[in-house]
């Protein structure tokens, strides 16, 4: 670690060397003060043994026991370890220790305050300094070839990690009876006899549900206020749709869709998933969602966890649908059973809240007439 020194001067000799062990009172470099540096006692900057960090660095002349602080936060390395591999900024910590001095207890309280919900202040970026990835010579075992990552992927990468970060996911697994939809919607594209008219998916029901579960439960369709004391309702229904492009997962966003029916979004949505792979969406077609909607069906899969996509609260995940032996109580029969998956921000949204909305989706799905109450 780096010992900050009260001392401005030059390094004449050092006492030291790396690797060193040190205690406190030790000299461990001579120093010619400036002269227009006020003559005093050799001091010393904040350590503790074993100093791990080069010599050279160091410009003070002895380690106190209790020395000062010269920075914002005054902590001991094992305490500045702790809080690393926490995750801690130790500016936000509250120290209670002698002479303002940082105590682990004071680390793990912070913690533990943003953990229950006590401080709902939004984390900072960069409060983590998480320590980098290690990485390798590669080439070193065996034939490697390097690929630039995409221009969607470079800009959405920090995106994706700040969500996964900074928004305390839970995912909440369920799954829907869609067999009658599926007959439906199979009738709907039969009469459908319009050639310029794309195909209805599963996909455009799912939105019809997913707006009016919205409805029910609002709390879905809000962010949290950036000071993290107010919920933001919103009070109409832009559902952003994931779609995979040759060059990356871009969210264009269906405006209004509670205002839309169901032939005028299969529409829509055939028109953004279109210019999305083509790389011709524009900058305000993928802004103002509300919730999100991520669909593996066409791949394959059974659930996954969609990182919820801030400041949205919540995103559902979609697999793929497949038919199983259903029990109705007198024998078994076979259904489509489509699997889904909830995440949502933990910090608005609370477990039993997330059921609820699930099992409402659900019943949504195996009976859209709902829809209509």
């Amino acid at each position: 670690m780096d010992v900050p020194s009260p001392l401005s001067g030059i390094i004449k000799e050092m006492k030291v060397s790396e690797g060193d062990n040190v205690n406190a009172g030790d000299i461990i470099a001579l120093a010619e003060v400036s002269e227009e540096v006020e003559k005093a006692p050799r001091a010393s900057a904040p350590a503790q043994a074993p100093a791990p960090a080069p010599a050279p660095k160091i410009e003070a002349a002895t380690l106190e026991s209790t020395p000062e602080t010269t920075g914002n936060y005054h902590a001991t390395p094992s305490v500045r370890s702790l809080a690393r591999e926490l995750g801690v900024d130790l500016s936000r910590v509250r120290a209670t220790g002698p002479k303002g001095r940082i105590t682990r207890e004071d680390v793990s309280s912070l913690v533990k305050n943003v953990m229950n919900g006590s401080i709902n202040a939004p984390v900072p970026a960069g409060t983590f300094n998480l320590p980098p990835i290690p990485t390798a010579d590669f080439a070193a075992f065996g034939e490697i070839e390097t690929e630039e990552l995409s221009r969607i992927k470079r800009l959405s990468g920090p995106h994706l990690h700040r969500n996964w970060i900074g928004v305390p996911h839970v995912t909440q697994f369920d799954e829907a009876d869609i067999t009658d939809l599926e007959a439906f919607r199979k009738d709907l594209n039969a009469e459908n006899t319009r050639g310029d008219r794309p195909k209805i998916s599963p996909l455009i029901f799912i939105i019809k549900a997913v707006v009016q579960a919205l409805k029910i439960y609002p709390d879905f369709n809000s962010s949290l206020a950036s000071d993290g004391t107010s919920l933001i309702r919103k009070k109409y229904y832009h559902i952003g749709i994931a779609v995979d492009t040759p060059g990356g997962l871009v969210v264009p966003v269906i405006k209004d869709a509670d205002k839309k029916g169901v032939l005028e979004l299969a529409e829509v949505l055939s028109d953004l998933s279109s210019r999305a792979r083509e790389g011709k969406l524009k900058g305000d077609e993928m802004k103002g969602g509300t919730f999100s909607i991520s669909s593996l069906g066409g791949i394959g899969g059974t659930y996954f966890t969609p990182i919820v996509n801030a400041p949205e609260v919540a995103i559902l995940g979609l697999s793929r649908s497949a038919m199983k032996p259903v029990w109705n109580g007198n024998d078994f029969k076979p259904r489509l059973i489509l699997p889904f998956s909830l995440s949502y921000d933990h910090r608005v949204i609370d477990g039993a809240s997330g059921a609820r909305f699930t099992s409402y989706l659900s019943k949504l799905l195996g009976d859209l007439r709902r829809a209509l109450l």
